[in-house]
């Protein structure tokens, strides 16, 4: 015992005589204690305070109160004996079921101009009945909804008011990771609390829509700081606030506030935003799918599907494209390339590049307009699945080669209840042929259905797996 304790003894010693000695003859070696001026003691900026900042920004920070009706879950029955009807007790419990309490929830938003129009997220004010505004003076104020944009999770209310302070709008696409932010928002009701934190990262995909591009902090954001401003130290908005991870701890996101200034004019202007519209489906491409389409590193964004008569149906573009170019853009990563279809004005011809069978082919794409294009991309989808009863897709030539299959359309659904379910047509068989004939892409499968009448037999020649068989049912309309 008493030379293991000599043993610390000369270990302690050891390292004093060495520390001196690097004090001695290293000048720049000095001991880790606090500067006077609360510098680091590497010479690295001081911490910033955010008082002068909170105080000059929270004014235009403002609380947001929603309230939905109450509603019954089940509509409401004419009573037999009348209004007053003495057994209306029993109606209520036994047929129509409880009175749904008034729903309300908390959010927050900032006030983006003198006029009053104040931004926030489309899930805080969307389906309300009610909306009230309450300022940092305690004044409370009616809004109502100007514009509304699900897809980026935006909208813009507006309350009529006087002497209304505003934020100052910034540069997002200037903001750098590990640069300081402040979050101001009403979590949980607590009314324009103030965190801060740094920006984690940027371009975070999430999965929250198809404009993901998120911005991500550590600063706390919490349930209620929905719609909230994300400030920079110059105290312009860099961000809107808008989703956290559950499971988490200082992992938030807020919508790059570029984003927002591109979309708040046509919010305010005509309530919702208009698009323009390429018309494919797009996947990420895997280092397997680079490989098998001959990329030396994945990039770009791969064609899965192309929808008929679409602006790139029309312009030629087959699935197993990959675009590696728009507009002479370089696409790293395959959420960009929605992004940049969605910055281009309606109408205009675009020139993309895309590979094709390793060959780099450049085509020009006149875009349309969203909304129309969706609404005829989603009939076109109803008439296939009405069709037979089967629902099918194009399927990716890597998708053939994986399957050993030479050609043949990827069946995705099948009616339930239909005569091709209890023929034993599955999801996930490929259809080679039709009484007959070839099946190569969806379009032929579509003229040969449109040709069957009810009450023909139709006879489906399929791969399963590594077999092929034939079902056969009786068409009923």
């Amino acid at each position: 015992m008493r030379r293991y304790r000599l043993t610390i003894l000369s270990v302690f010693f050891l390292l004093v005589t060495r520390l001196g000695t690097a004090a001695e003859f290293n000048p720049s070696f000095r001991p880790a204690v606090p500067s006077p001026s609360g510098a680091s003691p590497l010479g690295a900026s001081p911490l910033p305070s955010f008082v002068e900042l909170a105080e000059r920004v929270k004014p235009s920070v403002v609380n947001i109160g929603t309230t939905k009706a109450a509603r019954r879950t089940t509509p409401h029955q004419p009573r037999p004996f009348g209004p007053q009807d003495p057994f209306d007790d029993f109606f209520e419990r036994f047929f129509e079921g409880p009175v749904q309490r008034p729903q309300r929830s908390l959010g927050s938003g900032f006030i983006i101009n003198k006029e009053g129009f104040i931004l926030t997220n489309n899930h805080v004010v969307e389906g309300a009945d009610e909306i009230q505004v309450q300022l940092t003076d305690k004044r409370k104020f009616d809004a109502k909804v100007v514009g509304t944009d699900p897809k980026t999770d935006l909208a813009v209310i507006q309350i009529k008011a006087e002497n209304l302070p505003n934020v100052s709008l910034g540069d997002s696409d200037s903001l750098r990771v590990g640069e300081w932010v402040m979050a101001v928002g009403n979590p949980f009701g607590l009314e324009h609390t103030v965190t801060a934190g740094i920006v984690s990262a940027k371009g975070r995909v999430i999965g929250a829509g198809p404009y993901d591009d998120f911005i991500q902090t550590d600063a706390s954001i919490n349930p209620g700081n929905s719609g909230g401003p994300l400030f920079n130290l110059k105290g312009e908005v860099i961000g809107v606030n808008s989703a956290i991870v559950a499971s988490g701890q200082g992992i938030g996101f807020a919508i790059p506030i570029n984003m927002a200034k591109e979309l708040v004019p046509q919010l305010i202007k005509s309530g919702k935003v208009t698009r323009a519209w390429f018309g494919v489906g797009i996947q990420e491409i895997t280092p397997d799918l680079a490989k098998s389409f001959g990329l030396k590193e994945s990039r770009g964004a791969l064609v899965a599907n192309v929808f008929p008569n679409s602006p790139a149906d029309r312009a030629g573009l087959k699935p197993g494209d990959v675009v590696i170019s728009f507009e002479g853009k370089m696409i790293t990563e395959s959420h960009e390339f929605p992004m940049m279809v969605a910055h281009q004005p309606v109408g205009k011809t675009v020139k993309i590049r895309v590979l094709r069978e390793g060959k780099e082919v450049d085509l020009e794409v006149k875009l349309g307009e969203m909304e129309a294009g969706e609404k005829e991309a989603a009939r076109s989808s109803a008439t296939s699945a009405e069709q037979l009863g089967l629902a099918v897709r194009d399927m990716l030539p890597e998708e053939l080669r994986e399957a050993e299959a030479s050609s043949g359309v990827l069946i995705i659904g099948v009616e339930a209840g239909g005569a091709a379910e209890f023929a034993g047509v599955r999801r996930g068989d490929i259809l080679m042929e039709v009484n007959n004939t070839k099946i190569t892409k969806r379009s032929d499968f579509e003229a040969v259905a449109r040709k069957i009448q009810p009450g023909q037999v139709v006879r489906l020649r399929i791969q399963r797996d590594s077999q092929i068989i034939f079902l056969a049912f009786t068409f009923v309309k």
